[in-house]
């Protein structure tokens, strides 16, 4: 029976995964929507302390191409947000998402575009930062870029930015409660240490069902090679007598004695 090869992109998102459970990114709890997909990705993200975010458990989701890591994915937020760079349907525009591809209408430069050597955790560090910081020269959402920017010229003393982001947080205390997480508030609670998943983790059965085939394939190659080099090194030839096939070594006569 012939043997389907695993996708390239799956092996390199199922190494990614276990990477970040293994090393997490501060902020940020990663799962699989369903434990037999790895091309779409539940993201829960914590609003950093000292932020406007703070206390803020923000869902999302990451949803993969098949030629990843070639194309990028796309990162869409569930919550409802107000941001300079969220659009209406969640969806987010930061250059690290937008194909590799020469576009000088867009302002934006080749080497600030998606590449393969980019993975998940630049992502979610560009998504957080992004947060923070957002990028006012091309807004997705033009209302909340120009409220950003009269909070942030005004040092704070513009309220009306700041009101609907806290209103925002506030409301996703809900989604926390029904989902079992306890949000994050200080310095020290949101830093994270390194730490190794659980033996019995799904994502470890499925990283391993991923993989066995792999190496039942590896394990045959060398089997095969360790024949014919014993043929090769014994001399092994084949012999046909009355339709059936036997093995002899060239260095045996028919009545096996060895030649002297």
């Amino acid at each position: 029976m012939a043997h389907q090869a695993t996708p390239s992109s799956q092996k390199a998102l199922m190494m990614e995964l276990k990477s970040l459970q293994e090393q997490p990114v501060e902020g940020f709890r990663i799962t699989l929507v369903e434990e037999s997909d790895l091309y779409n990705w539940e993201v829960a993200i914590f609003g950093p302390p000292n932020t406007l975010y703070e206390g803020g458990y923000f869902k999302a989701h990451i949803k993969f191409p098949v030629d990843y890591p070639y194309s990028p994915p796309t990162f869409r937020f569930l919550t409802k947000m107000w941001h300079p760079n969220i659009y209406e349907n969640g969806d987010v525009c930061i250059s690290i998402l937008h194909p590799p591809v020469d576009d000088p209408q867009s302002g934006e430069l080749p080497s600030e575009r998606w590449n393969p050597t980019q993975n998940v955790r630049t992502i979610l560090l560009s998504v957080i930062s992004l947060l923070n910081e957002p990028n006012t020269f091309s807004p997705a959402n033009v209302d909340a870029s120009v409220m950003f920017r009269k909070w942030r010229d005004s040092k704070g003393k513009d309220k009306e930015y700041a009101e609907i982001i806290r209103k925002q947080v506030m409301s996703t205390a809900a989604d926390a409660e029904r989902d079992g997480v306890k949000v994050p508030t200080t310095l020290a609670e949101y830093c994270v240490q390194t730490r190794v998943p659980s033996q019995d983790s799904s994502s470890d059965l499925l990283y391993d069902d991923l993989y066995d085939d792999d190496m039942e394939e590896e394990d045959e190659d060398e089997d095969e090679s360790e024949m014919e080099s014993v043929g090769e090194a014994g001399g092994m030839s084949s012999v046909e007598d009355g339709g059936t096939s036997t093995r002899r070594y060239d260095n045996q006569d028919d009545s096996g004695n060895e030649d002297s």
